[in-house]
């Protein structure tokens, strides 16, 4: 392990800690729109993230590392260094964005990715709840890709850090000025453009798919039309949340999506 690496694996954490904890002071500050949902919900988000830190570091870690020392070895010289570490992020982000419209197109990665979008209010405790089959997805295929294009373990670790702070900023109940989000949304997935892909209308749900760069959707042509307002009803459509219990076995209750 080089030094570089050693380091972001030393002040990965503190930097996210840092980060979410400015963004939970901050959405309390200035919030977008008046908090729902009361602690019930909070301690529901905050269990599925405990058992998902349990799970990362007895799987996820272990997996990413092993497919980074384990990768076929092809990559030219001129890819490595700070040029191979930025086509590297760029890249994770392109696929990381079709992963994310294969959760919402495929019913069996659905029902997993479901319970992260029936959180009927948006903050920062919202970018990571999540259920652990879908993290399970999410670091075999991962996996996957690292083998395939023999990506460094410095590579996923800024990629992991760059997805936890864009997540929780873009879930966040944060009010931006709305100037300064416009031109935040050329680049990057702000706010605005993520609360709409947590709307509760299906269109709306089944769009907005950019996880760091906010390209991908214009690109491929998965931007939704609808504003972001006080009055979007965010979580799923004719369904309701539930208790964590519930959560945790629902995706093994059903098959697919309720129809509308």
């Amino acid at each position: 392990m080089n030094d570089i690496t050693q380091v972001v694996l030393e002040y990965k954490g503190l930097v996210v800690g840092i980060w979410l904890a400015v963004l939970l002071l901050g959405e309390r500050i200035v919030p977008a729109v008046a908090r729902r949902g009361g602690w019930t919900r909070i301690l529901r988000n905050a269990g599925l993230w405990a058992g998902n830190i349990a799970l990362s570091i007895v799987i996820v870690v272990p997996l990413s590392s092993w497919a980074a020392q384990a990768g076929l070895a092809w990559r030219p010289d001129w890819f490595d260094g700070w040029t191979g570490l930025a086509i590297d992020i760029v890249l994770l982000d392109f696929l990381i964005y079709w992963w994310h419209r294969v959760n919402h197109a495929a019913p069996l990665f659905w029902r997993f990715h479901e319970i992260h979008h029936l959180d009927e209010f948006l903050d920062v405790s919202s970018s990571v709840r999540f259920h652990f089959g879908e993290v399970l997805l999410s670091a075999c295929f991962r996996a996957l890709i690292v083998l395939t294009l023999d990506m460094p373990l410095l590579s996923i670790l800024v990629f992991e850090a760059a997805v936890l702070i864009a997540a929780s900023f873009q879930h966040s109940n944060l009010r931006l000025p709305a100037k300064l989000e416009r031109s935040l949304a050329l680049l990057i997935i702000t706010p605005s453009i993520h609360w709409v892909h947590h709307h509760a209308i299906r269109s709306d749900t089944d769009s907005n798919y950019g996880t760091i760069l906010s390209l991908w959707d214009t690109a491929f042509g998965s931007r939704s039309p609808t504003p972001r307002s006080p009055e979007l009803t965010i979580g799923v459509e004719a369904q309701h949340d539930t208790g964590f219990v519930r959560l945790l076995v629902k995706p093994f209750l059903r098959r697919g999506r309720i129809a509308e």
